[in-house]
């Protein structure tokens, strides 16, 4: 009961917390204008976009099937793609738990271990980031005078006004939080030492071991071109449907390939805020970068909802699909484990022939008479 409470009142936060920055990224929008914009929406642009993202969907699925493999297991490609956008659809219930989601529907699956998944999941984020990085470093090199009033502005000097701060405090304070992290980091070992044969450390220490495990699947990876080439094509489409999508209003349609790259950059901060599948956040940041090229707030927005109410739907959908698929795939599964059940072991040749044939083999002596 406690724990459904404690879920029921993060999803309200988060979506409390979504709602907010959405109503901010609307705040001043004359909706005549905003309605007006989508209006002159071209959709087939919006179709292609989604297009890329299903083959970035598809192309993710296979490269965490590579790194999955070294695991020792083989799960199926359709698995691995119906667990994968469970976890798309699973973020809009609760921010980064798509994660989790989509380890479990492999573990439900394939039987594969959820702490190795998760090993494998961090390696994704990991290589993703690092991507992420070097394309806004060749942002803000390639228009650096452009850009860089942005990136100082809104996450270079909020950095620095961070970093300045901390290191504004006093001597003592930093003694202080030393010891305090000292102490806990000592309590924590000291528990662990005392009750290591306790089920939950004894379970810690597994899904730790397991995690690790996972983490060391890169180094055992026998494909790694492939895996290369696959992080190559997913991210190949997220810029272009990111890029694509500027054609579908005549106000971003100017917007040339860096600025797509730039839209990219900015788009995936919005999306990785604590928020259900970035919602508000993505517009609030999406319609305040397009404000550097003049395009007005109420273009922005409708950029911003075209592009992240268009994907979310799809991502949805294809989640529903799977969730439709695995729950058809697992009841065939049980279907066919009654039916090796009832039939045993000890049947004969003929008569499992027979069964196959539809024979009836429980009244063979009316089976005679006919």
């Amino acid at each position: 009961m406690k724990r459904t409470v404690y879920k029921s009142l993060r999803f309200l936060i988060f979506l409390a917390i979504g709602l907010l920055l959405l109503y901010l990224a609307f705040q001043g929008v004359s909706l005549e204008k905003f309605v007006a914009s989508l209006r002159k929406a071209n959709f087939l642009w919006v179709a292609l976009a989604l297009f890329f993202a299903f083959i970035g969907y598809l192309s993710r699925a296979y490269r965490w099937r590579l790194l999955i493999k070294p695991l020792n297991y083989d799960p199926p490609f359709r698995n691995v793609f119906y667990a994968l956008m469970l976890g798309y659809t699973a973020n809009f219930a609760l921010p980064r738990i798509g994660e989790v989601t989509r380890c479990g529907s492999l573990r439900k699956s394939d039987n594969i271990p959820v702490d190795s998944l998760l090993g494998t999941v961090i390696i994704e984020r990991a290589i993703d980031l690092v991507i992420l990085l070097m394309i806004t470093v060749i942002i803000f090199f390639s228009k650096i005078g452009f850009f860089g009033a942005f990136f100082r502005k809104n996450l270079f000097r909020p950095m620095l006004e961070q970093v300045e701060g901390a290191l504004s405090v006093s001597l003592l304070s930093w003694i202080i939080a030393l010891a305090i992290l000292a102490v806990v980091i000592g309590g924590l070992w000291f528990l662990f030492r005392r009750f290591s044969a306790s089920p939950a450390v004894v379970k810690i220490r597994k899904l730790v071991r397991g995690v690790v495990y996972g983490l060391k699947t890169i180094a055992r990876m026998q494909h790694r071109w492939a895996f290369i080439m696959h992080t190559g094509i997913i991210w190949l489409m997220y810029f272009l449907m990111t890029y694509v999508l500027v054609f579908a209003l005549p106000a971003t349609s100017h917007l040339g390939p860096i600025d797509g790259l730039f839209l990219l950059v900015i788009g995936g901060l919005g999306m990785s805020a604590p928020v259900q599948g970035g919602l508000g956040a993505f517009h609030v940041i999406t319609t305040l970068g397009l404000s550097l090229y003049g395009i007005s707030q109420s273009n922005g927005v409708a950029y911003a909802v075209l592009s992240h109410e268009s994907q979310s739907l799809f991502a949805i959908f294809l989640g529903m699909i799977s969730f439709i698929m695995l729950m058809i795939e697992n009841r065939r599964d049980r279907k066919a484990k009654s039916q090796a059940a009832r039939s045993g072991p000890y049947q004969t040749e003929n008569e499992q022939q027979n069964q196959r044939h539809g024979l009836s083999q429980t009244h063979p002596v009316e089976d005679h008479q006919r």
